[in-house]
């Protein structure tokens, strides 16, 4: 059970590949750090394995099988920017229905769990901060009951408590249900304590 990423090659058209063969393989219940060079496309790569981007060449597997392209998404990415994650003309009630119902037992769970609160579901995106999108962006990535993650950048425009506050609610999730984890942080201190273990891509792959 892993989430594998083979012979990855993305470029932008009319430029130099950003990266060439890349290989990866994530377990169930793993949590991994990619360390790479400033330009190497670690977003890119972000949404090759969560299935927003398609590679120039390689396939990603989930648990040996193709990762889908309709349907819940198994794999599940948290963005850095949390308002591109939604649509900026639903309110926050309908975008969470996209993952399943709002008013169900799971969906209420989560949202105690990360704070998100009752009023914000009658809102727009642009109504909400980049702390309470993100609580949303967590909510609704795990409704779906992804069995891995992917966290590029997810908390690093949030004051350190915040951080420390959804980090906490968000890994007791993954380890309750044994998911994989990919991150991306320039945080020394928070990949020590997130990671089990560092994958270091060349610029070149």
């Amino acid at each position: 059970m892993a989430l594998e990423a083979t012979d990855i090659t993305f470029g932008y058209p009319g430029a130099r590949p950003l990266f060439e063969g890349v290989a990866l393989s994530v377990a169930a219940g793993e949590r991994v750090a990619l360390s790479a060079p400033s330009g190497f496309g670690k977003t890119t790569l972000c949404r090759i394995l969560s299935g927003y981007i398609e590679p120039q060449t390689g396939s990603v597997f989930v648990d040996g099988r193709p990762l889908p392209r309709r349907g819940a998404r198994p794999v599940q990415l948290l963005w850095q920017h949390p308002e591109q994650a939604f649509d900026p003309r639903l309110r926050m009630a309908r975008s969470l229905a996209e993952a399943g119902e709002v008013g169900g037992e799971r969906c209420r769970a989560l949202r105690e769990r990360f704070g998100v609160r009752e009023a914000w579901l009658s809102r727009l995106p642009h109504e909400l901060s980049g702390g309470e999108l993100m609580r949303c962006c967590m909510v609704r990535a795990l409704m779906v009951g992804p069995r891995y993650l992917v966290a590029d950048e997810a908390t690093a425009m949030l004051d350190a408590i915040t951080q420390a506050e959804l980090w906490r609610a968000l890994l007791e999730d993954v380890d309750r249900e044994d998911m994989g984890l990919v991150m991306v942080s320039h945080s020394p201190s928070l990949v020590e304590h997130v990671a089990t273990r560092t994958v270091c891509l060349d610029a070149r792959s």
